[in-house]
């Protein structure tokens, strides 16, 4: 007669099972609390972008974006078809052919997208506020970004639009907080090289003007004739960093604006 098999009992040194995880949201029992657990990890990464009539300017640069950061983060592709098509549908359940529409992708490939009420294209002259702060993996559209966020409030609650984000002893400028910033000498297009996020707006505007690349810190500011600031919402001219002042470029900016319309619209 054999002995039937016993799973051997559990020694003091080995580990507990992991218990199953619970987790309340406004006093209600979450649906699927290990899901919950990974989007509130705070770790992953987006893409922003704005829909108009269901397209998208540089939409492959986005879903490229979205694909190259996934690797990294988690060691996978991402389906890209697949998030092109959950764009489409969560247009469609919103009613939006224009929007302001979001892509998080977090760890398992989790990919959340949010729809909203498109953010209106403002060309008014922002003011920045230089701090000592650069974005960890900067070129890396993630999340968990409090130092930029804190860093954009202050600027906010002190008169300012917007955080330029410098570093080193002779303060280096890379980035605003949520823009790219490039400055113009009357000549050429210079876009910080400090590490930052390269913006889509951004990728899409350098080729189509005389766009450079360099180091810029503080002390060049006063030597520029003009700047402006880019992200997914649009392009602004800057009027103010810090106390140097600058006058608003028409020129430039025509010819900058010019450079955005020539960007083909993609259709999700």
């Amino acid at each position: 007669m054999t002995t039937p098999h016993r799973k051997p009992e559990k020694t003091a040194e080995e580990p507990a099972e992991t218990p199953a995880l619970h987790i309340e949201v406004d006093g209600a029992p979450a649906a699927d609390p290990e899901l919950l657990a990974t989007l509130m990890s705070g770790y992953g990464h987006f893409t922003a972008m704005q829909v108009r009539d269901g397209r998208v300017r540089g939409l492959g640069l986005h879903l490229d974006r979205l694909d190259r950061s996934t690797r990294e983060l988690f060691g996978r592709a991402l389906d890209v078809g697949l998030v092109r098509t959950r764009l489409a549908r969560a247009l469609a359940a919103a009613n939006r052919r224009d929007a302001s529409a979001r892509v998080y992708v977090y760890e398992g490939a989790h990919a959340v997208v949010t729809v909203r009420a498109p953010f209106p294209d403002d060309r008014q002259p922002w003011s920045l506020k230089s701090v000592a702060y650069w974005r960890p993996a900067a070129h890396i559209k993630h999340l968990g970004g409090f130092g930029q966020a804190f860093h954009g409030d202050a600027a906010r609650r002190a008169g300012f639009d917007e955080a330029l984000l410098t570093g080193g002893p002779d303060a280096e400028i890379a980035e605003g907080a949520v823009t790219n910033i490039a400055f113009w000498d009357g000549s050429s297009v210079i876009w910080p090289s400090a590490p930052h996020l390269a913006g889509i707006t951004m990728q899409l505007l350098a080729p189509r003007l005389p766009s450079v690349t360099r180091r810029v810190t503080l002390a060049d500011v006063p030597s520029f004739r003009a700047a402006f600031v880019t992200n997914s919402r649009g392009i602004s001219p800057v009027s103010l960093i810090d106390d140097v002042e600058f006058g608003v470029d028409e020129e430039l900016m025509a010819r900058v604006y010019a450079a955005q319309e020539e960007v083909p619209w993609e259709v999700l």
